[in-house]
């Protein structure tokens, strides 16, 4: 797996420069402990790292994240806005904690932000296919202006719940109450697809790219020592790559040897 070595470098300090890059993360289990699968990709690369932890401890370790200048696409985990770059979150997430809300917890706000970010997200494809790159500003200011109000129908409904003034600590919200917040907070991040063409609607790129190890994982079982899963990661992602490619893996693996 030396060989590849510098392929693989090379794939992260293309991923570092890129304007707009996916990242995941996934449970692993090697030496028998639980590890963490780092992924970051785009259309034409993947990159893995294998880490025993799943924070900013192990992304600065495999050291994209740190330089990256761009947009990362993220699921909304905490520790990805640590990172000085632009973010933006997956609404495929979103949505389905929408769902949970409305069909759940009645809410029928929560019904109505769903169509709204399915609406931006028709009408960006339809002038993204008409050779657009961008929103009219009135657009824009529409789209916006039903966000807040969709938003502030949603606070009003789930207020934030006071702790006892006899206990310490914060009082734990609902989850309703925390996707609020994180529309309210992360409204920049929930929009960026409407504001930069070039940004997904969801992660999907990031979770087709980490499949790939969990039937790994399924089939094949846990890796024996750090060793192994750093081959892995590795080979999977000069393979991941060469694929997007247009190489199989099989003439990739020739090329590597030759």
């Amino acid at each position: 797996h030396t060989i590849l070595e510098m392929p693989e470098q090379s794939v992260k300090e293309q991923l570092r420069h890129e304007s707009v890059i996916h990242a995941d993360e996934t449970s692993m289990v090697c030496e028998q402990k639980l590890h963490w699968l780092h992924m970051s990709s785009t259309e034409r690369m993947t990159s893995y790292g294998l880490h025993p932890k799943r924070g900013t401890e192990a992304m600065n370790a495999i050291g994209i994240l740190p330089e990256f200048q761009g947009t990362v696409i993220h699921d909304s985990w905490k520790p990805y806005f640590s990172y000085h770059c632009t973010h933006s979150v997956c609404n495929a997430h979103i949505i389905r904690e929408l769902i949970f809300a409305f069909e759940e917890n009645r809410q029928p706000w929560a019904s109505d932000f769903k169509e709204l970010l399915l609406r931006i997200n028709h009408r960006v494809e339809r002038a993204r296919g008409e050779g657009n790159s961008f929103l009219p500003p009135r657009t824009l200011h529409h789209f916006e202006r039903q966000y807040d109000h969709l938003l502030w129908l949603a606070l009003r409904r789930n207020p934030r719940q006071r702790g006892s003034p006899h206990r310490r600590g914060r009082k734990k919200q609902t989850k309703t109450r925390n996707l609020v917040e994180r529309l309210r907070d992360y409204r920049s991040a929930v929009l960026a697809f409407m504001y930069d063409f070039r940004v997904a609607f969801t992660n999907n790129q990031a979770e087709r790219d980490l499949r790939m190890a969990k039937v790994k994982q399924k089939i094949s079982g846990t890796f024996r020592s750090q060793a192994g899963g750093a081959m892995f990661c590795r080979i999977r992602g000069y393979i991941s790559t060469a694929r997007k490619n247009t190489l199989s893996a099989f003439d990739a693996l020739s090329l590597a040897f030759l």
